[in-house]
C-alpha cells in the first residue's frame, strides 16, 4: 500500500513541468496550510459540469498556478467530449467506481486506486460507466485557465461544445464524447 502511495506522488510529481516547479519555489508561499475536507470544496460551492458535480480541493492561486486540482463525482454514464490542453497534463485518478479513458490512440479501463495520465497536446477524452457512483481526483498542471473554465456559467447537465469556447481556455474540441456501446 505505501509503494502504492509513493508511486502516484512520484506520478505527480513527474508530471509538474519543471518551469512550474521554479514559479513554485519563487512564489508568494502561504502562511499556512490549506484543507478541504471530505466532500467539501475550496470555496464552499458544488458545480454541475456535464454528467458531474464538481468541488475544487486545491485553487490555481494556492501554489501560485503551479496546479489546480478537484474531484468530480458521476452518478450518470457519461464524459466530456474529446479535447486537448495546449498548456496542461491532466491527471485522474479513481477514487469509486469504474471509468473508460481514451488518451491519444490508446484506451484504458480504470476502477479504484488506477490512475492516468493525458500529457498536453495529446488527445483525449474520459467517461464514467461504472454500475455505483463513481469520483475522480483530476489535476492539472500547470493551472493555466482551467478553474476558470469550470467557474463559468453553463447549461446544467450538458458539456460545452463550442469550439471558440475551448480555445479561450487554451484547449481544442476534437469530438464527441467517448462511445458508451
Amino acid at each position: 500500500m505505501q509503494n502504492e502511495r509513493r508511486s502516484v506522488l512520484k506520478l505527480l510529481l513527474a508530471a509538474i513541468p519543471s518551469r512550474a516547479i521554479g514559479r513554485l519555489a519563487s512564489a508568494q508561499t502561504l502562511s499556512c496550510g490549506i484543507k478541504v475536507a471530505a466532500g467539501q470544496d475550496r470555496f464552499n460551492k458544488t458545480r454541475s459540469i456535464g454528467v458531474s458535480s464538481t468541488t475544487f480541493k486545491v485553487a490555481t492561486p494556492d501554489t501560485a498556478g503551479a496546479l489546480f486540482a478537484m474531484e468530480q463525482a458521476n452518478a450518470k454514464p457519461g464524459g466530456p467530449p474529446r479535447h486537448l490542453h495546449h498548456d496542461q497534463d491532466e491527471f485522474w485518478y479513481v477514487l469509486a467506481g469504474e471509468y473508460v479513458f481514451e488518451v491519444g490512440s490508446d484506451q484504458y479501463r480504470a476502477q479504484l486506486g488506477d490512475c492516468v495520465l493525458g500529457p498536453r497536446n495529446v488527445p483525449h477524452a474520459w467517461a464514467f460507466v461504472g454500475e455505483s457512483p463513481g469520483r475522480l481526483l483530476i489535476a492539472f498542471t500547470p493551472a493555466g485557465k482551467i478553474q476558470e473554465w469550470f467557474e463559468r456559467d453553463r447549461k446544467q447537465g450538458e458539456y460545452v461544445n463550442d469550439a471558440a469556447l475551448y480555445n479561450a481556455f487554451g484547449m481544442e474540441l476534437l469530438g464527441p464524447p467517448l462511445s458508451l456501446k
